[in-house]
């Protein structure tokens, strides 16, 4: 269904499809900004028993307007992934084959021509980590904790305790999947921003520097942030 929506309507040219990319991707991207700023807030939680993290995931999950932003999130991870798909096929047949076997590293940097494998890596990091915890936070079993006599699933133990080797004995290969996928995210990133801008006519001479220089710190901070938020809460488990 959602590469029938990516072959047909306003997304039937390749310019649209193009455009598509970029908004849905800029988008994602402010979603990862956000997330990560409510996620670092595990940093924090062991002080204070996760009870910021825990009304920031309830805040998170109940507020109308951040809700609606969910639903953008999903509809923008389905366009963006039809697209990507739709868009490698097109240019693998419309790429000579010999001008990409014989200088394919003067073509495109190596994030550029790896877009599809890295996207990949990052699609079954997503749903490996909402199965662990979006699916477990919605349908699964999670303890409720009584603040100020609000009750508030206790979000944060669901967390922690996945990524405690005492309590998950895939805790270690679990990192191991989530530093790819972080890994994968941040070369994506690293072509993805600045291309986002591109496509969609926001680069101007006067500032393509200060978006390469933005999108290149920002595919290298926020995954290493990301990371650095797993591997802290395994150590101090450990």
């Amino acid at each position: 269904m959602t590469l029938h929506m990516a072959q047909t309507g306003i997304l039937k040219s390749s310019l649209a499809k193009k455009y598509a990319m970029a908004a849905t991707g800029l988008f994602l991207c402010l979603f990862l900004a956000g997330h990560l700023a409510g996620n670092l807030q595990l940093f924090t939680a062991a002080s204070d028993g996760g009870r910021q993290f825990n009304e920031y995931a309830k805040f998170m999950t109940t507020f109308p307007a951040v809700k609606v932003l969910s639903y953008l999130t999903y509809l923008a991870v389905l366009f963006h992934l039809a697209d990507g798909i739709v868009l490698s096929v097109q240019n693998r047949k419309a790429r000579p084959v010999r001008y990409a076997m014989e200088r394919p590293s003067t073509n495109a940097g190596w994030s550029s021509r790896n877009m599809m494998v890295l996207g990949t890596i990052v699609l079954v990091f997503l749903v490996t980590h909402m199965q662990n915890f979006w699916w477990q936070m919605h349908f699964g079993e999670v303890a409720m904790v009584d603040y100020d006599g609000v009750m508030v699933k206790d979000l944060y133990t669901v967390v922690a305790a996945f990524f405690n080797p005492e309590l998950n004995s895939l805790a270690l290969p679990s990192i191991g999947l989530y530093l790819l996928g972080q890994f994968a995210l941040g070369f994506h990133l690293w072509h993805g921003f600045s291309s986002g801008f591109q496509s969609m006519g926001l680069r101007h001479p006067r500032f393509t520097q200060i978006i390469s220089g933005l999108g290149k710190a920002f595919s290298v901070v926020v995954p290493v942030l990301f990371s650095s938020i797993v591997v802290y809460l395994y150590i101090i488990q450990a």
